[in-house]
């Protein structure tokens, strides 16, 4: 499979591997993908095929429970035009700040002692204590109407919203930084299925209003083919499959995208 040029990237990952501390064996084994400015990449793959440790990489997060990170063990990753085997410490904390993070299950991840809207603010803050109240309780109120949710649930506390509702929260909270990249992992996991679709098309919404770029993993490829430019498939740390979607299960190369394709058919 030919390797994507390095122009232009948001993101660039070339012939990449990746495994956690003290495991020798790679999640992710020789991948190569890019993400062009202002498009939206849909990952796609079975459970343990290396789709959040490829997202955790990109978004410079540690694993779930403040795990390790999943570290370089071969090529290169290039993020925002960072090359991340060379950017340690404040440098690497000003790149996460510019990249947006939404976890698995992100609406679990929201503080419950603070109200909705102080759970959104909460990354302004820790980037600068002494940003402005005002202004950042406007960008808060911007940000939650955008996910289509009234601002009465900003004064209310986490659990007493529904699940899709706190995961809409969580999508506000990682954008509110206005990242130049966002990194969803799995945004309608667990949420009930009537709600998947609007969350995804509110992240398309604001993509194209944002103009950020996007990686947005996901386990249903009729929901992810709605609102992705292109998709990378996964199975067991290998990019089986990577083109636009009609491209990839037009020519499917691997088992598990001809069981992708015959899905859709």
């Amino acid at each position: 499979m030919s390797r994507p040029p390095a122009t232009r990237s948001v993101v660039l990952a070339d012939d990449l591997t990746l495994a956690y501390p003290g495991d020798d064996t790679p999640a992710i084994n020789g991948v190569s993908v890019r993400i062009a400015p202002g498009e939206i990449l849909g990952l796609i793959g079975e459970a343990g095929s290396g789709k959040s440790t490829l997202a955790r990489a990109v978004a410079l997060q540690s694993a779930p429970g403040d795990g390790p990170a999943p570290q370089i063990r071969g090529g290169r990753l290039r993020v925002l035009g960072h090359e991340l085997t060379s950017t340690r410490g404040r440098a690497r904390d000003r790149l996460a700040l510019r990249v947006g993070y939404l976890p698995q299950d992100g609406g679990s991840s929201l503080y419950p002692h603070l109200t909705v809207g102080e759970n959104v603010a909460e990354p302004i803050f820790r980037r600068d204590k002494h940003f402005d109240r005002t202004e950042a309780g406007t960008a808060v109120a911007t940000l939650v109407d955008a996910v289509r949710l009234p601002l009465s649930v900003m004064e209310k506390f986490p659990h007493e919203l529904s699940r899709g509702q706190r995961q809409r929260i969580a999508l506000a909270r990682s954008l509110v930084l206005e990242p130049e990249l966002l990194v969803a992992d799995d945004p309608t996991m667990g949420v009930d299925v009537l709600v998947r679709g609007p969350i995804l098309h509110v992240v398309a919404e604001l993509q194209h209003e944002l103009g950020f770029s996007a990686l947005i993993v996901g386990h249903d490829l009729r929901e992810l083919r709605t609102i992705v430019d292109r998709i990378a498939v996964l199975h067991a740390g290998l990019i089986v499959g990577y083109g636009s979607v009609d491209e990839v299960l037009a020519n499917p190369l691997h088992q598990y995208v001809r069981t992708l394709a015959e899905l859709q058919s």
